[in-house]
């Protein structure tokens, strides 16, 4: 009786498996995609922060590789992601009793253009926007800078994959 169970048991963990084949346990479907192609960013923002396009690119490719099975290629890859930093931008949020203000909010744009050459309808160009906020005493450098940008990048990043594979 046992040994009935444990196959019945086994039989439909392994249809189950088997049936959400098409899917990763991230959320993520890449269909029939085996190349993934993110070009750089380069920042097109009236202010520039020189190490944001490396970090922004960097991260969103680790993201894919990370949590999908997609190889990374150089050209001709089967989901193919470019853009542009269009917005870096400080601005004061909330103020203290004598007018100034109490804390500052950094706010990064990127404009995304996103191809899948396999199934052209999942294309899209769109804009992602996230912000941090931070002590207007703090200057935005070193450890501040690095928070931020760990908050900002990490949303847009999931952002970005959530809309382009994960569907949302």
């Amino acid at each position: 009786m046992k040994k009935l169970l444990y196959i019945t048991f086994f039989s439909i963990c392994t249809l189950l498996f088997v049936a959400c084949g098409a899917y990763s346990f991230t959320g993520g479907s890449t269909g029939d995609a085996k190349t993934l192609q993110i070009d750089f960013f380069p920042n097109q923002a009236p202010l520039v922060e020189p190490s944001l396009s490396q970090r922004f690119t960097l991260d969103l490719q680790d993201l894919f590789t990370r949590q999908t099975n997609l190889t990374l290629t150089k050209s001709s890859g089967d989901l193919y992601f470019s853009g542009e930093i269009t917005g870096y931008r400080i601005t004061p949020m909330s103020a203290s009793a004598n007018q100034t203000a109490a804390q500052n909010r950094l706010t990064v744009t990127v404009n995304v253009r996103f191809e899948n050459k396999l199934i052209e309808k999942d294309n899209f160009e769109k804009q992602f926007s996230f912000y941090s906020d931070f002590a207007a005493t703090a200057q935005l450098i070193g450890g501040v800078q690095e928070a931020a940008f760990d908050e900002i990048l990490e949303r847009i990043t999931q952002d970005i994959f959530n809309a382009s594979v994960a569907k949302w």
